[in-house]
């Protein structure tokens, strides 16, 4: 385990490997689980400000899917996702030429017609993060969907916490993410 001012890592974060390979798995966790991408509460304005910059990226059933039931939900235990099609696919995910599932947010940022990237959550996966009242605790959400990424994280040698740099800069800063290699590697 490691300890981290507001956070707590498991050791699956530093010593497992994992790099997606989209080619294998398709976007496969845009559409498994039980619910949509989950949000945090401060995500939610920055979902709505985006909204129609996103909706042409967007599949006919994903914008069905707003119309209908709005770009999230409050599910029972009082957590925010984004809905779904048809309880499968996030209402904001789209298939590529290659069927491949990309994210439309994400799709709108990199063509600059948004500032923000997609929600932490996506960025972060496999990294799931529960929030305590004063930590959070980041574990490693290990399914078969992703055994692709593992296999090419073990050939490519490249350990969770540095595939997801970026990401947990986004979520806790470049001091931070500097102070965890600092703990994982020495020095």
């Amino acid at each position: 385990m490691i300890i981290l001012d507001n956070a707590v890592l498991s050791d699956d974060i530093k010593e497992r490997h994992f790099v997606c390979d989209l080619n294998k798995c398709h976007g496969a966790c845009c559409v498994e689980g039980d619910l949509g991408a989950p949000l945090e509460e401060d995500e939610l304005p920055k979902l709505e400000e985006v909204l129609e910059a996103v909706k042409p990226y967007m599949s006919k059933e994903g914008l069905a899917v707003l119309e209908k039931e709005g770009s999230y939900i409050l599910d029972e235990e009082g957590d925010y996702s984004t809905t779904t099609i048809g309880g499968k696919e996030c209402a904001f995910a789209i298939y590529d030429e290659q069927n491949i599932l990309k994210c439309a947010i994400e799709q709108a940022y990199l063509d600059g017609k948004t500032k923000w990237k997609k929600p932490i959550s996506c960025h972060l996966y496999p990294i799931r993060i529960t929030k305590y009242d004063h930590y959070d605790a980041l574990n490693y959400d290990q399914w078969d969907i992703c055994d692709p990424a593992c296999k090419l994280g073990d050939e490519l040698k490249v350990p969770i916490y540095k595939f997801l740099k970026d990401p947990l800069i986004r979520k806790y800063g470049e001091k931070w993410y500097a102070e965890l290699v600092k703990e994982i590697e020495g020095s």
